[in-house]
């Protein structure tokens, strides 16, 4: 022993190589793979959320577009008819 220590320094002595033995501290390297890791994998994450959330509205906007082309077909059908109807009432006007 070491005659130079007192019992107090003998006491944080132990308990530092004690806890040094408990605590092993992860390479910092390892530590920033984590980090980096954990803020690509957030910011992946928020992206494919974006992604959803525009093609939510692109599906949206499809069906609004789709809407307005099925009115818009049903009142050509419409004119068409009352067109061949009047070019039938044309018709028989010109054969009496």
């Amino acid at each position: 022993e070491n005659p130079q220590l007192t019992s107090l320094d003998k006491t944080d002595l132990a308990f530092s190589e004690g806890s040094q033995s408990l605590y092993k501290p992860e390479p910092l390297e390892k530590v920033l793979n984590g980090d980096v890791l954990n803020i690509l994998k957030g910011t992946i994450f928020f992206q494919l959320s974006e992604r959803a959330a525009m093609d939510a509205s692109y599906v949206q906007e499809l069906d609004g577009i789709l809407k307005e082309a099925r009115t818009i077909e049903n009142h050509l059908k419409q004119k068409r008819e009352s067109l061949k109807q009047r070019l039938t009432v044309i018709a028989s006007t010109l054969q009496s």
